[in-house]
């Protein structure tokens, strides 16, 4: 069939002195905000498009059919279809959740303490079938402190919208009215006569935090704080000893707080410490005191901690490390539980408050894991914890653990039906140096029948931004890759935390060039360790991950047989340029300011994806986007295939595929999931296979 084309409407545009052709910039409405809601807003002949990219996928990638089904089949046949999380015991319930083998959703239930009358207070699929609707994303569940509300807040188009609602369990009727073209996040009151929610503004950024008295108009609802910065956004929480509620303002660079008492009856927030450029902190309370978790002189973090907030005596309660990340900490009456992360692996330590005294609560022999904690109760007057961890190879474990004896007992184990053998897999943690001598941590996973000669397909997995980090843990679904001798590497590259703050700052502004230096390293290192081959790599990365793809491929299109770009950040000099996008200005701080910044725009102009395309051979390219995707506009990808088309001098394949009804996380659901991870995979074995 025919390849798609864009029309081309050439369009001059220029900042700094400097002037560019772009072609394509026509299917970037002025009221995308509106498409995102409504696409029936979406352009005729954008809409024809898409629809015929989507038309020219399936065309290429018919021969795929029965592999993406048996790849569907082989993640679900990994998946314990049935099954039930561990229990949450609150004052007077237990709450837990299930999955069952026909339902795409959870069913939320609970059961009084010392009863066996099990509720349904949540079914998702059912929920769903009573809508109507095609997506369904759920944003919040919570349950009043008395136990008599459920909060829920839905997005049912993609563009994370949420409307929330409140309805009396019993019941089952709603005992307000819902809130619309809210964050969704729910916080109740302790009285349960109350919400707190965040308030989307006409950028889709919330900014403004609201109590609503439950039965009343919306209204009346009150503002509690308004974040007057476009480029913060807030978010409201309760302590640890919920005593306080507190409302935080920050981008990804800058942090602000401030607290108010539960019991004040018209909450007026109080600053705790004012912003400072390139300061983040977050106060909780316990037991009397207050812990702020800072990088204020401490690059990777410390602990403070003072007895009020008003003279704010600050003391180091856990000191700073260098290129060890401090995390925050869990508190019981007895106990205190925080995290590290050093090279790319995570520790839990234990430490007794009485005594001071610190251990590290040890989980395994394997050298490489993720742990984590979790509690059992709402009481915190107990010695026991739920410790999970899993590794490349291990499906996840969880323990009911004795912090005083020290005592574990295995309680939950991932269940992998198909079967799985840990042993059949083999887990390397090497390091590589970037262009600047700076150490890359890698983990590598790969079937131990796997030849390490240079033969082998490898799919290099990055992402390198906003300081998150790339645990490794276990994911059934890469099986399907791994068991077909394509070795799976992810590569801790700069742009996360791994090791620590230094790690984020190194990769991102006028440094943001290491993320791609450092990746591309990784993957001229693998093949000389003869892990594969030049031209045999897959690189796969999604949003801010499919940016570092773009990058790369424009910059050493040699070393990869295809590209996976899923919902790429890819025309990102045009979406810096205009701040009325939602994410803009709250991502200065990441990625540049180069509207008012010649620096700025110079250096992002210089490795935007869009803006690099060349005449040269490109691998094969797979691109995936959805219409009402919020974070990264469906436009980005649609402009950079378009211009990939135009420029490319190869025969590879190039494929668009366009969600018409999902968001930033694509399908919602179980099975949507899947199989959008059953075509990716279906694409490389296509590639793989053919050459």
């Amino acid at each position: 069939m025919k390849i798609p084309q864009l029309q081309k409407k050439p369009e001059l545009k220029s900042c700094h002195n400097k002037t560019w052709e772009d072609n394509y910039s026509w299917i970037h409405q002025k009221n995308i905000l509106d498409v995102l809601k409504d696409s029936s807003n979406l352009l005729p002949e954008v809409r024809e498009y898409l629809e015929k990219e989507n038309e020219h996928f399936e065309h290429k990638m018919k021969d795929t059919k029965e592999i993406q089904k048996k790849i569907f089949f082989e993640i679900k046949g990994r998946i314990k279809l049935d099954d039930e999380s561990l229990p949450f015991k609150d004052k007077e319930y237990e709450y837990w959740t299930k999955t069952t083998t026909k339902g795409n959703y959870s069913i939320k239930l609970r059961k009084k303490i010392g009863t066996n009358n099990i509720e349904e207070i949540w079914n998702g699929d059912l929920e769903k079938e009573k809508l109507k609707t095609e997506y369904f994303g759920l944003g919040d569940l919570e349950v009043s402190e008395n136990d008599q509300y459920l909060g829920y807040s839905l997005d049912l188009k993609g563009s994370e919208y949420y409307t929330i609602y409140i309805r009396d369990i019993k019941t089952n009727k709603l005992v307000t009215e819902k809130i619309e073209e809210t964050s969704g996040s729910i916080d109740f009151s302790l009285d349960n006569k109350y919400i707190f929610y965040s308030k989307l503004d006409e950028h889709h950024r919330p900014r403004k935090i609201f109590r609503h008295k439950l039965g009343s108009s919306v209204k009346d609802d009150q503002l509690i704080f308004k974040e007057k910065s476009e480029a913060f956004s807030v978010s409201i929480g309760l302590s640890s000893d919920e005593k306080y509620f507190f409302i935080s303002a920050s981008d990804h660079n800058t942090s602000e707080q401030y607290y108010f008492d539960i019991n004040e009856k018209k909450p007026k927030p109080k600053l705790i410490q004012k912003r400072k450029k390139g300061i983040i902190y977050s106060v909780n309370s316990w037991d009397g005191f207050f812990y702020k978790h800072t990088n204020e002189d401490a690059e990777d973090f410390k602990i403070e901690i003072c007895k009020n907030l008003v003279e704010q005596n600050w003391e180091i309660f856990i000191p700073a490390k260098n290129e060890v990340l401090i995390g925050g900490l869990v508190f019981l009456k007895d106990w205190i539980i925080r995290s590290e992360i050093s090279d790319a692996i995570g520790r839990l330590i234990l430490r007794n408050p009485k005594t001071n005294n610190e251990e590290e609560i040890i989980f395994s022999d394997e050298k490489v894991i993720v742990p984590s904690i979790s509690l059992i109760q709402k009481d915190k007057d107990t010695n026991l914890v739920y410790l999970s961890y899993s590794s490349p190879k291990t499906p996840g474990r969880t323990y009911l653990y004795n912090l005083e004896t020290k005592d574990r007992k295995l309680i939950k184990e991932q269940e992998i039906p198909s079967g799985h053998n840990p042993d059949d897999y083999m887990v390397d943690r090497l390091e590589c140096p970037s262009h600047d001598g700076r150490m890359v941590p890698i983990t590598i996973t790969r079937h131990k029948n796997t030849t390490i000669d240079g033969s082998a397909n490898l799919l290099l997995y990055g992402y390198g931004s906003y300081g998150n980090s790339m645990s490794p843990g276990f994911s059934s679904t890469r099986l399907s890759l791994i068991d077909r001798n394509i070795i799976w590497v992810t590569a801790h590259i700069r742009g996360g935390m791994e090791r620590g703050m230094k790690w984020w700052k190194e990769g991102k502004l006028l440094n943001k060039k290491n993320t791609f230096e450092d990746y591309i390293a990784v993957g001229k290192y693998l093949i000389e360790k003869k892990y594969t081959s030049l031209g045999k790599i897959i690189g796969m990365g999604g949003s801010a991950g499919g940016l570092l793809m773009g990058a790369v491929v424009n910059k050493s299109p040699e070393l990869f047989l295809g590209i996976v770009m899923a919902v790429p950040f890819v025309d990102s000099l045009t979406t810096n340029l205009d701040h009325s996008l939602p994410l803009t200005t709250g991502e200065f701080d990441e990625f540049g300011n180069a509207k008012d910044s010649k620096e700025h725009f110079d250096y992002i102009y210089s490795y935007a994806p869009y803006n690099n395309i060349k005449k040269m051979d490109y691998p094969h390219m797979l691109i995936t986007t959805s219409l009402s995707d919020n974070r990264v506009l469906f436009d980005e990808p649609a402009k950079f295939t378009a211009k990939l088309r135009e420029y490319k001098t190869d025969n590879n394949l190039l494929l668009l595929k366009t969600e018409m009804n999902a968001g930033h996380g694509g399908k919602s659901g179980r099975d949507g999931a899947i199989e959008e991870i059953a075509i990716d995979y279906a694409f490389i074995l296509k590639i793989a296979i053919k050459s």
